[in-house]
């Protein structure tokens, strides 16, 4: 558990790049499919830049999420990493992620990705099940999804997360099970393993309105949970946060451990979120109210705000008993021992060394976690 503790002296800078060649009916992240966009955000991006410049000392992770950063040429990709390197300063063994959608790589662009410096690639599978990917509208199948994976170990990666989507309707644990199975032949250092969740606003949810996505039953999401987490447990790898796993400590998710751990970090780019000190600030939710803004001189920031005391006890403990390194029990503050000793005795928490640390069935209840603390 070392690695997880180990005090974060660097901020962590997140790029949003707001653009998809179509938009997946599940996802709530912003993101835009208009392309011919892409100039003008690029040019509002450098915008930004230069209001944060020296505000951050020095980062140590870089993350390009979205949207499908993939998506960009190699030529923009470029761009946007001679920005980066000019304009902050970043510490040598820096992680450099780069989320992906398997139909956007090709083996020349990765060797570009890892000549301007991508050390870390996060490929968005979702499903090894060709049915499945239909259904969650991605544009890969499962054969090119295996084909591009290939290509990323070919390229000299050593350092490959997958994402992947469970509790579908109608998906057995046995097709769950298959798609981690065949995640497995490649050996990827890191997998995230993320519930469908219907959000407000996505096509989904429409459907689930009408009642053409049926609710999945408590009893099976916690069945799928317990599965995911025994089957990568027993393939070696470390359940250490709620639905990320890795090899080996050294794959921890480095920069998001900064939003776990409530280190600094600096977003830019439409809808980003930033955090310093303890304030919080994110950006406006449209690409061109963003490019607008910082057209005018302005910041696109939409709005923020200053947490209490109160705010940052009650982050502390919720981002903490996400993670398998817990909370220190001075930070619970004034909650009760036999609170605690209770939720020892149901088996959702132990004590070591002195932090208040998940067991796997803690974080299978881990958004409920910090109210049973406090007696709610």
């Amino acid at each position: 558990m070392s690695e997880d503790l180990t005090d974060n002296k660097f901020s962590g800078l997140y790029i949003h790049v707001p653009f998809c060649r179509s938009k997946c009916p599940y996802c709530d992240f912003y993101s835009h499919t208009d392309l011919s966009l892409v100039n003008s955000w690029l040019k509002a991006l450098e915008e930004e830049i230069g209001y944060y410049k020296d505000k951050f000392p020095v980062f140590d992770t870089l993350y390009l999420g979205g949207g499908s950063p993939s998506v960009l040429p190699e030529e923009q990709i470029g761009f946007l990493f001679e920005l980066f390197f000019c304009q902050f300063r970043f510490e040598p063994r820096s992680e450099i992620t780069l989320e992906a959608n398997p139909n956007d790589l090709n083996p020349h662009k990765l060797k570009q990705l890892r000549t301007i410096g991508v050390n870390r690639i996060s490929l968005g599978v979702q499903s090894f099940e060709n049915q499945e990917l239909v259904f969650l509208g991605r544009r890969h199948t499962a054969e090119e999804a295996e084909t591009t994976l290939g290509w990323i170990r070919e390229a000299g990666f050593t350092n490959v997360g997958i994402d992947l989507i469970y509790g579908l309707p109608k998906q057995s644990r046995d097709q769950w099970l298959r798609s981690l199975e065949k995640a497995m032949v490649f050996q990827p250092e890191h997998l995230s393993c993320y519930q469908l969740t219907i959000a407000k606003g996505t096509r989904f949810w429409g459907m689930k309105e009408k009642g053409n996505i049926p609710p999945i039953p408590e009893e099976e999401e916690e069945a799928f949970f317990l599965a995911t987490s025994n089957f990568l447990r027993e393939h070696g790898y470390i359940h250490y946060e709620v639905s990320n796993f890795a090899r080996e400590e050294k794959y921890f998710s480095r920069h998001n451990r900064k939003y776990w751990q409530r280190v600094p970090y600096l977003g830019l780019g439409p809808s980003a979120h930033s955090f310093q000190g303890n304030r919080r600030w994110w950006n406006v939710r449209s690409v061109r109210q963003y490019c607008r803004l910082l057209d005018e001189g302005k910041k696109p920031v939409e709005d923020q705000e200053e947490l209490t005391p109160e705010q940052v006890q009650l982050e502390t403990i919720s981002l903490g008993l996400r993670t398998r390194a817990g909370v220190d029990l001075e930070s619970l503050g004034d909650v009760e021992l036999k609170t605690v000793q209770g939720l020892v005795d149901l088996g959702l928490v132990v004590v070591e060394n002195k932090r208040l640390v998940p067991t796997i069935r803690g974080m299978m209840v881990a958004d409920r976690l910090p109210l049973l603390i406090q007696g709610k």
